[in-house]
């Protein structure tokens, strides 16, 4: 259902299938759960194998953007799939979100950031 990867700078999560109603629940816990974690500062969810997502599923991505705004953690999805980013579009979440193409893109604004220190 998830898979995590714990990078020294970053945490990705990725889903699969649907995030929707009937598992919002779960997936905001696991979302929530990476942004607090002290292990990183940005988490990047990758949409890659999400194949829908419903209204809760939106509020738990939501939810975990609001905390990491809270904890001042960066938090991105990419790989998002053309009839998935539509809702983004349609919400005007698509201006609240970081939405990065894939990883690499996501991954290539992390060097940048760390070498401008």
């Amino acid at each position: 259902m998830r898979n995590a990867i714990v990078d020294s700078q970053f945490t990705i999560i990725a889903p699969s299938g649907h995030i929707n109603a009937a598992n919002a629940g779960l997936w905001q816990h696991h979302f929530q759960e990476a942004v607090a974690s002290a292990t990183t500062s940005a988490l990047l969810v990758d949409m890659q194998r999400v194949e829908y997502l419903d209204s809760a599923g939106l509020m738990a991505l939501v939810s975990a953007l609001s905390l990491s705004k809270t904890l001042r953690r960066r938090f991105s999805i990419c790989s998002v799939a053309p009839q998935i980013r539509i809702i983004f579009e349609l919400t005007k979440l698509d201006e609240a979100f970081e939405i990065f193409e894939n990883r690499t893109a996501f991954a290539a604004t992390v060097k940048d950031l760390l070498s401008s220190y």
